[in-house]
């Protein structure tokens, strides 16, 4: 096991409080551009543009370094149209009545159902691996630590990457996945968290109107500002 060695800080930001709430409002502005979006156009999106977006999610912090997560990148369309197929016959069960009456009326506004077009509509698929735990060199199980929280940030750094490379983006978790290990070639340690479809918006793309009213600042945060 690698002891503890610091080196010096490899990158640091210079701005001034102004430059600083410039920058801040910048990005808070550009995410609020960002929106899940159902509809796809056919267009493809490079691999290098996929695979940009991933190494930025690589780089989120983790519980003691461990970076628990792989990202699987799927442009196949058998593929993706398998995921399809395990994913609609799953969400008949639930719009049939397998949700319950409070989450399909949560829904509702939504306007989700069975159906889902976007599996194979979306050039790319990335699916979220967790990485229960590790695997050493002698083959024995490594504990890992934090992990639903780490590969939760990784995924929001990579639906923000996606955004800024100009992608649209759509959070898909079909239950049961473990079917996801095999189509994969991934290892029992590992469990699908979550499917992502990418790629660009097409030109008749909507989203509900309910999915744009954000909670106000005094409900998301509190400060604590002490003496002034």
């Amino acid at each position: 096991m690698a002891g503890y060695r610091p080196i010096p800080l490899p990158h640091r930001a210079d701005l001034s409080d102004d430059e600083a709430l410039h920058e801040a409002r910048a990005f808070r502005d550009h995410m609020r551009q960002r929106h899940t979006v159902r509809h796809f156009s056919l267009r493809p999106v490079p691999e290098a543009v996929i695979t940009a977006c991933i190494e930025a999610a690589g780089t989120a912090p983790s519980g003691a370094n461990q970076q628990p997560w792989h990202f699987a990148a799927i442009s196949d369309p058998q593929m993706k149209a398998r995921i399809r197929d395990a994913a609609e016959t799953e969400e008949r069960r639930f719009y049939e009545g397998g949700g319950g009456d409070e989450w399909l009326a949560a829904l509702e506004p939504i306007g989700t159902g069975a159906n889902k077009p976007h599996l194979t509509d979306a050039p790319w698929l990335i699916v979220i691996f967790a990485q229960r735990w590790g695997v050493n060199p002698d083959g024995s199980r490594r504990k890992h630590y934090y992990v639903p929280e780490s590969v939760g940030i990784a995924t929001g750094v990579l639906i923000t990457a996606l955004h800024r490379a100009g992608l649209v983006s759509l959070t898909h978790t079909p239950n049961p996945m473990k079917f996801l290990n095999g189509l994969c070639a991934r290892p029992e340690n590992e469990k699908p968290v979550m499917i992502l479809a990418v790629g660009h918006a097409a030109e008749h793309a909507t989203v509900p109107a309910v999915a744009k009213e954000k909670k106000r600042l005094d409900e998301i945060a509190s400060f604590f500002r002490g003496d002034a």
